[in-house]
């Protein structure tokens, strides 16, 4: 299958790489090639004019299923939030709620530019499913908290999820081991987490620095920050590691950091929404952390769109600068395609659009009044661009939407499956 994307404005996001008009011809999963007027035939054209090509976005942080909880506990302390409403909802999903809450998360992003995204939550085989079907590109994580005995049956459907999924439906599905946090993971089980995840050469994905309150129980327990915690405990000794947040994070927490394998998952609008704080996203990048964006949950974030989370992660670093200069346009598109590849460990892949990598492409219709003229492509797409700017999507070399249709998900049954699930789960809490 080949098909031809003719006369769009191409941005590449490989360093340094500036805009241009050309083509694109994707075979079978892959780019084949990228070039002024490219002649060969194809199978199907896409005719780009007045549009942007670009990688697709990369969610670094995601629980999808918590789409089924979306603006049902706004304007709450977190505390309050956790623990009288999202606790006691989620404790009401079938593992089949699971599996539709994911699917509406996969068709908020696809409608919004996401084609790839890192997914902590249970029943993940569910959710591996939704995403076999759906056709997105995933790391897929069991979240493990250790803070009860459970007789380990926690690690052994991380262990399941990892000997059944990784590297499956057409190598689209890549898994992680999560423990979730460092005050929810004593030393004695997060040791044998990360020892598995040495031994199988298979990245770690875990919450760190969200809140206050963490920095606190933290302090009082094991007289440290968390981030001191995890490399006492040898997280970072060996292991590929995704930490979603990284809000509360000091100057010598980010020194100890350096050099890591993996990076730092900045989610700005869920930290806002919350009141957890400004992650100090200028100082990580300027010590060579790798930092890339994600939603966190609908369950906070309330919006899958990614392109909310640039522009609040480039207006955040701004302020808390002083310092209109501070996180330019095109670094924070970087952050969020390039520098999310490189956490999700997939930049071989994904993140940008070169010869031989994975055919993640979008298509962003710029003919519209807030998006016109055009001075500055980053600059629109940064500061300008929303979700429902994105005319195409396409993963792994298949289209998943069209003209803002989906093609893979029925909508109007993914819709009316979640409105009588989510009356369902939330009737009582």
């Amino acid at each position: 299958m080949k098909t031809l994307i003719k006369d769009v404005t191409i941005l590449t996001m490989v360093p340094d790489a500036t805009p241009f008009q050309g083509d694109i011809l994707i075979e079978g999963s892959r780019i084949k090639q990228i070039g002024d007027q490219i002649q060969e035939s194809a199978d199907e054209v896409l005719y780009g004019n007045g549009m942007v090509a670009m990688p697709g976005l990369i969610n670094a942080h995601q629980h999808s299923p918590m789409s089924l909880l979306k603006g049902f506990s706004d304007d709450l302390k977190l505390m309050e939030w956790l623990e009288k409403k999202m606790l006691p909802a989620e404790a009401q999903m079938t593992p089949e709620d699971i599996y539709w809450g994911a699917k509406l998360s996969m068709a908020e992003m696809i409608k919004s530019g996401t084609t790839a995204f890192a997914d902590m939550y249970i029943h993940m085989s569910e959710i591996a499913s939704a995403v076999k079907e759906v056709g997105m590109r995933a790391s897929l994580t069991r979240g493990l908290v250790f803070m009860e005995d459970d007789g380990g049956k926690r690690l052994a459907e991380a262990m399941d999820l990892i000997e059944k999924w990784h590297g499956t439906a057409d190598g689209r599905i890549t898994t992680m081991f999560g423990p979730h946090a460092p005050y929810t993971c004593p030393p004695d089980p997060l040791k044998e987490v990360i020892q598995l995840a040495e031994n199988m050469a298979i990245p770690i994905h875990i919450h760190l620095a969200e809140t206050r309150e963490e920095m606190a129980k933290m302090a009082e327990r094991y007289h440290q920050t968390p981030t001191a915690y995890l490399v006492n405990q040898g997280l970072f000794d060996a292991c590929h590691v995704l930490l979603a947040h990284g809000v509360h994070v000091t100057q010598r927490d980010m020194e100890l950091l350096q050099g890591m394998r993996g990076g730092v998952s900045h989610n700005p609008v869920s930290n806002l929404k919350l009141a957890c704080g400004i992650a100090p996203v200028f100082e990580m990048m300027n010590l060579g952390i790798t930092v890339g964006l994600g939603t966190d949950g609908s369950g906070s974030a309330t919006t899958l769109d990614m392109f909310e989370e640039i522009k609040a992660a480039t207006w955040l670093q701004k302020l808390n600068q002083n310092d209109p200069s501070v996180l330019p346009a095109d670094q924070t598109l970087r952050m969020a395609t390039l520098e999310g590849a490189k956490l999700l460990r997939i930049e071989h892949q994904v993140g940008t659009l070169e010869v031989g990598k994975q055919a993640d492409i979008i298509l962003i219709d710029m003919n519209k009044p807030h998006l016109q003229p055009i001075h500055h492509i980053e600059a629109l797409l940064a500061y300008s661009v929303n979700g429902a700017d994105v005319h195409t999507t396409i993963v792994n070399g298949k289209i998943l939407m069209r003209n803002r249709v989906l093609v893979t998900i029925d909508e109007e049954e993914l819709i009316e499956q979640v409105k009588t699930r989510a009356k369902r789960i939330v009737a009582g809490v």
